[in-house]
């Protein structure tokens, strides 16, 4: 998912007259040389890393691995809704920077276009990655994108809460269901999730549609109808608040660090902001159907994309890249975001050393992409989606209604 963005510190330019103008090309492969314009001395890049210290370690590894490339790299740095219109327009004109970071389901829309440049003409090597980590970069069997780091959903449970009512964290649906009644006490409510009327609310209910065998392209089969119907049934229990309709992911958390909540779905990303908090908690794996089976969380986090500029800019923006995604940097920004490394033996590392992530990277090998049914079609199903979540939970219909109405969106194979 989509960090917060907050404000820029250096070398970010807001949106400038070229922005009104329409002219959207980032000065992509009119400067810097190539081609016919000589040696290749600048490459382009975007991103929305705009909070710190995602800003500034972006900076850094950027103009230090531009530095090994025998480039300046010329960073721009736009808040998401911002940059999204822009690359959009920018791959219809096949305008696109160098070097871009894209929130993995939008990965699709941009390659669908051609602007990208398939990481295997730029000779990328893929060995030590995660099946699952190259296929939220992958369209049409043809890798665009690839990630430094990867985030997930796990469980968060109240240490304190679940001791004092004799609970233990649960690893099944049946667990989990009796686990929140018995935490929900006075003001805490047993569970939180976010299932606000966006991706977000889709994000955080795929697990569940998932680990019980269903698709996004059948979203009105029993399977996934079961799946709404556990959470619709928690809400109408009174162990999940209504208000979830409304919860994004860091309202959620506010509710567990104030203890309005005794366990709650959330991302890795929680886990710097837990640790400024007094709250004494666990991460387990999300629970399953039946006890064995293995959580199928959706894939969350960015990938750097190449946008085709010409060889020798494509030849720089690669070895920037590589730069990028070396052991040592992908560790850092793991470290820095509380993501799971894309490669899997820093990630087991990184397992080894913080309990906390463990649960994050035990999920990666089974994670999947959210677009590998649906590719650039991924958007708008995800809008139905949380449009049928929001019935059920908000009691206008029931779940298989609403999953009813939601596979209509889903387009015919």
């Amino acid at each position: 998912m989509t960090r917060v963005s907050g404000n820029p510190a250096h070398r970010l330019r807001a949106p400038s007259a070229l922005v009104a103008a329409g002219l959207l090309g980032l000065t992509t492969a009119c400067g810097g040389g190539g081609e016919d314009g000589g040696e290749v001395t600048s490459i382009t890049a975007l991103d929305y890393n705009l909070a710190e210290p995602q800003n500034g370690a972006t900076e850094s590894m950027l103009q230090e691995c531009g530095e090994q490339a025998g480039v300046e790299v010329e960073r721009e740095a736009l808040p998401r809704e911002q940059l999204m219109p822009r690359l959009l327009q920018g791959a219809s004109q096949q305008e696109l920077p160098d070097l871009m970071l894209i929130d993995n389901p939008d990965l699709p829309q941009f390659a669908a276009t051609g602007a990208l440049l398939p990481l295997e003409e730029a000779g990328f090597d893929t060995a030590g990655y995660y099946d699952s980590v190259l296929q939220v970069g992958t369209h049409e069997d043809t890798l665009y994108g690839i990630a430094s780091g990867v985030n997930g959903l796990a469980l968060f449970t109240n240490t304190a809460l679940l001791q004092d009512a004799g609970v233990e964290p649960p690893a099944t649906w049946q667990e989990l269901r009796e686990a929140a009644d018995e935490l929900t006490r006075g003001d805490t409510k047993g569970f939180a999730f976010s299932a606000i009327g966006h991706e977000e609310g889709t994000w955080t209910f795929e697990p569940f549609m998932w680990s019980n065998g269903a698709t996004l392209t059948e979203l009105d089969s029993p399977e996934a109808v079961e799946a709404l119907e556990l959470w619709a049934g928690m809400v109408e229990d009174g162990s999940v608040s209504q208000s979830v309709v409304n919860w994004s992911q860091a309202d959620v958390n506010d509710q567990f660090i104030g203890g309005r909540a005794a366990m709650m779905i959330n991302g890795s990303w929680q886990i710097p902001v837990l640790a400024e908090e007094d709250v004494d908690y666990e991460v387990v794996p999300l629970p399953v159907p039946e006890a064995g089976g293995d959580p199928a969380t959706p894939m969350g986090g960015e990938v750097w994309a190449i946008g085709r500029n010409g060889t020798e800019r494509e030849e720089k923006a690669a070895e920037v890249l590589r730069c990028l995604l070396s052991d040592d940097n992908m560790t850092e920004w793991a470290e820095l975001n509380a993501y799971v490394p894309a490669k899997e033996e820093p990630a087991q590392r990184l397992a080894e050393d913080n309990e906390q992530m463990a649960p994050f990277v035990e999920s990666v090998p089974t994670a999947q992409a959210r677009t590998a049914d649906l590719g650039e079609d991924y958007p708008d199903v995800s809008a139905a989606i949380a449009d049928a979540i929001q019935q059920a939970l908000a009691g206008s219909g029931s779940a298989e209604d609403a999953l009813a109405q939601a596979q209509q969106s889903v387009p015919e194979s």
